[in-house]
């Protein structure tokens, strides 16, 4: 089920595009600020998706190439950031030379890769002393009626990866250090039940149970007052952790 979650964002690559969030960009400033003393740091945002997180760290004006297993997905990206080199490959196998980069940022994403096989990787590919950096977007739960949302949301597959919990260790890294960042995302009834809808868990269970969830979403916005009405602002909570190669 993992590997079906991990790879089903392609079949929805326009819509996952349209309608998830970006990052705040000092949430990306903050992953970044090892190396940012560095003359022109280059940066490889890795299993990039459509490019959500590749945008951010073009607008702090750092280069960046990107890495995307999935052909759709690939194809968003290059579209929307034709300036950007993107090449075919995983986490696990990574397509660039040793030491050939100053940063690897992963957004959305380090939960789906194989840790064990990953690190190795991401720390070939970095230059001495450069930093890696997973960025996740979260609902911000402390407010109840988002945390109401995010308890509806749920289906049968639904799993928590909670990076603020447990910090990952490798050998080839310096211990991880985690920083939170407010975060929103201007969104209507309409467009927020979309945006649950390219989320794995709800692409991959059956049309019935996925039509349920994303009628139960809309009914719940609809009866809010925060949401019921035009636009809204949903609260968000931007989660990144960082470690710097040894």
């Amino acid at each position: 089920m993992r590997a079906r979650r991990a790879s089903s964002f392609g079949a929805e690559s326009e819509t996952y595009d349209e309608h998830r969030p970006d990052y705040p960009i000092t949430a990306v400033r903050w992953a970044l600020e090892p190396v940012v003393d560095r003359t022109g740091p280059e940066v490889l945002d890795l299993g990039a998706g459509t490019g959500k997180l590749t945008g951010v760290v073009l607008a702090a004006g750092v280069r960046v190439r990107a890495v995307e297993p999935d052909a759709a997905m690939r194809a968003t990206l290059r579209q929307r950031y034709p300036e950007v080199p993107t090449l075919v490959g995983t986490a696990e196998s990574i397509p660039l030379p040793d030491d050939s980069v100053d940063a690897v940022v992963v957004g959305q994403a380090l939960h789906w890769f194989n840790l064990s096989l990953a690190f190795p990787e991401i720390a070939r590919v970095l230059r001495p002393g450069g930093v890696v950096a997973a960025l996740w977007n979260a609902n911000d739960i402390s407010i109840e009626w988002v945390a109401e949302l995010d308890r509806i949301s749920r289906t049968r597959v639904s799993f928590e990866h909670r990076p603020e919990h447990e910090l990952p260790a490798h050998p080839l890294f310096r211990p991880f250090e985690r920083n939170g960042f407010p975060h929103s995302h201007r969104r209507t009834v309409e467009s927020l039940t979309a945006t649950i809808g390219t989320h794995s868990h709800t692409l991959v269970i059956s049309a019935a149970e996925r039509t349920e969830v994303l009628e139960r979403i809309r009914s719940f916005l609809r009866g809010r007052p925060e949401t019921g009405t035009g636009e809204f602002e949903m609260p968000l909570r931007t989660k990144v952790i960082r470690a710097v190669v040894n």
